[in-house]
Parts: C-alpha cells; structure tokens; sequence
C-alpha cells in the first residue's frame, strides 16, 4: 500500500518524485552514518569508489556522481589533505588533471564497497528476483520519461 502525502492541505496520492525523494533521503542518511564511523561521509566515500585505478580526469567525476564542479572541488580537496587521493596531469591532454586513490585511500574504498555491498545484498535477499527485475525496469522508465519529459513548450521568441 503507498502512503498518502499532503499537498496544499488535500490528501493525494503518493508521487513518484516524493517516494524516490525519501527512499534517497533514508538511503543517504544511512550512508552518511556507516561513513562518519570512518571519520568521513557519502560524498568521499561515492568518490572513491568513482574513481578508476589507472586514475580518473577531474573532470569526468562530477557528471559521474552528479555533482557541481565547486562542490566537486572541494570534496577533491578535501580528500587530498586527507591523503586519499592525489592528482597528476593526463598524459594523453596536458590540460586534463587524473585523480588517482593513495594506498589510504584504496583502503577507504574498499570499506565503502563493503558497505554498499552488504546493503545490496540485504535488499536482494529480502527481494525476489522478480521483484528486482520489475525494480529495475521501473527505475529504468522513470529514467527515459526524465531525460525526454517537456511539460511545456518552449516560446520561441522572435523580433
């Protein structure tokens, strides 16, 4: 059964932003707790696990986690004096930064993978296969409606 929300005060049926709102907010907050047990937090820890062993261009990781390049830039920063990860300049663009883990930092990713893990885990044993199935097909729609959805159309202004 979906729960009802509130919106302007009438009860209407649960949206499907509102439920992948809170189901993240929940699953965001659990990550941030198992993190700050490690002295860190969700964003380092996706970073990390981000980031390619032969290193990552800076400038690839931001649209990968979904994140400005100012906040990208100061979770990098961050996770350098932290002495997780360090940087180097691409071999193949001189213009390009790589961004490569220390041994610390392979060590830090390697618990954040264990955690993502075992709660992957946890969800597909309470799950049937149908029903992750029928997940992933959902999610998948959701998806395709995002990137082509246009409520209304553009006015294209001319003088």
């Amino acid at each position: 059964m979906h729960s009802k929300i509130y919106i302007f005060g009438l009860m209407k049926k649960e949206t499907f932003e509102s439920a992948l709102r809170s189901t993240w907010n929940l699953v965001s907050k659990m990550y941030n707790k198992e993190a700050s047990k490690f002295d860190s937090t969700m964003a380092t820890g996706f970073a990390l696990l981000s980031i390619d062993t032969e290193g990552t261009p800076s400038t690839t990781l931001g649209p990968k986690m979904g994140m400005e390049s100012t906040s990208l830039s100061r979770l990098l920063n961050t996770m350098e004096e932290r002495n997780l990860i360090y940087r180097t300049q691409n071999p193949d663009d001189g213009r390009s930064i790589l961004v490569h883990l220390t041994a610390f930092g392979k060590e830090k990713r390697d618990d954040s993978k264990d955690v993502v893990l075992h709660f992957n885990k946890i969800i597909e044993e309470s799950l049937s296969p149908e029903k992750i199935t029928t997940f992933f097909e959902v999610i998948n729609n959701i998806k395709e409606k995002a990137q082509n959805f246009e409520h209304f159309t553009p006015i294209i202004k001319t003088k």
